[in-house]
């Protein structure tokens, strides 16, 4: 027996030995033997996740493929086809693509205004390849909404749910369909990063009360529906801030509240009728109240009223006198508009953005006004903008 143990304990020392977990014993004269380190494997199983964790990142996939499963044949690839007349080579034509999405079962389709834009031919593809062209029904170029028209049978036409711009929240999810590139019906999904932004455009008038979301827009997203988590539009996606020309995650969309107000005339008459005043005015700046020794350092000081215009009707004030201030002739003592319907005003950009968003022709406002230093109001009933 001892004989077995002894050749046993024999064997374990040798495989040990081999296998490293022992180091050899090589002593040098003058020299301490150096142990080789023992190498310490650690496996690291990963803990599955909760299951309600999964449950929740699954419902989430769901919602957002369901969304495109529902929208996407709704959405469709629109190309213009724009005549260039040049000296040298004449007739030149160019091809412009954008997007759009069915409004209703006549055929009609909502798209930007910057996508058709001075297009000789315009031609639509649905969702299921089918490509016809498409007649402009309505443009208004101030809020960039076109409204289009295609003659196809109307089980082919799918369309899309319009939800509320009024109460959104920032944080909210986004979901943008479109045709980035060309490339039909891309989905793209973000939030809804701020809202109320007012976009300068040169030589147009602003764009109010514009949506921000970091959801991916590109070249070709132009006119495609902005969706919330139910699939309703909430906007039309329009613009990107980008140096580069390509999305950054700073992209604008039209909301849809303006659509609902705008669309019916386009359809209807072919044209939007914008809410008018019909003045001019200064923005009142703490420099300017200062020079004219103004009673108050924020509104619009009316310099001239528009003859026959809902302004002059309302018996509002133009100037009265011209006041040299710095290397400039400001046109002085008109009436000082300080809100309408009791939302103050400080520049003509917030008017007309409130005129835009929050009002119709024919409708009355009030204006709060200060004239010969005294405050006031004075009732207008807003007109249609010339053209």
């Amino acid at each position: 027996m001892d004989k077995k143990i002894h050749l046993l304990v024999l064997a374990i020392l040798t495989i040990a030995f081999l296998s490293g977990c022992i180091p050899p014993a090589i002593e040098r004269e003058g020299s301490t033997p150096t142990p080789t380190p023992i190498v310490i494997v650690v496996v690291a199983t990963p803990t599955p996740l909760p299951t309600e964790v999964v449950a929740a990142s699954d419902a989430e996939e769901q919602m957002v493929i369901n969304v495109y499963e529902r929208v996407s044949p709704s959405v469709v690839h629109i190309t213009s086809r724009v005549l260039y007349y040049s000296f040298f080579f004449g007739v030149t034509p160019k091809e412009g693509t954008g997007s759009g999405f069915i409004y209703d079962k006549e055929g009609h389709i909502i798209t930007n205004y910057h996508v058709i834009e001075e297009a000789e031919e315009v031609q639509v593809t649905l969702a299921d390849g089918t490509v016809v062209p498409a007649k402009v029904v309505g443009t208004d170029p101030y809020n960039d909404l076109a409204v289009l028209k295609v003659d196809v049978p109307p089980e082919k036409l799918q369309p899309v749910e319009l939800g509320s711009s009024a109460t959104l929240r920032v944080g909210q999810r986004a979901i943008a369909i479109g045709n980035p590139f060309g490339l039909d019906r891309t989905l793209t999904v973000g939030v809804i990063s701020a809202l109320g932004r007012i976009i300068e455009r040169e030589g147009e008038r602003p764009l109010g009360e514009m949506i921000q979301t970091d959801a991916a827009i590109n070249p070709g997203n132009s006119g495609g529906p902005l969706l919330d988590s139910h699939g309703r539009v909430i906007g039309v996606n329009t613009a990107i801030k980008s140096p580069t020309g390509a999305s950054v995650g700073i992209g604008f969309a039209i909301p849809v509240d303006t659509v609902k107000r705008v669309v019916p005339q386009l359809i209807a008459k072919g044209h939007y009728d914008h809410p008018w005043i019909g003045f001019q005015a200064y923005s009142i700046t703490p420099s300017l109240a200062k020079s004219l020794n103004l009673p108050v350092e924020k509104g619009l000081l009316v310099a001239r009223i528009y003859r026959g215009s809902p302004a002059d009707r309302a018996g509002l004030r133009g100037a009265r006198r011209e006041v040299r201030v710095g290397n400039y002739i400001v046109l002085a003592g008109g009436d000082i508009i300080t809100a309408i319907n009791g939302t103050e005003v400080g520049n003509m950009q917030e008017l007309t953005v409130y005129l835009e968003t929050k009002t119709q022709v024919g409708e009355m406002v009030e204006l709060s006004i200060i004239r010969d230093g005294q405050p006031m109001s004075i009732k207008v009933k807003l007109g249609a903008r010339p053209e």
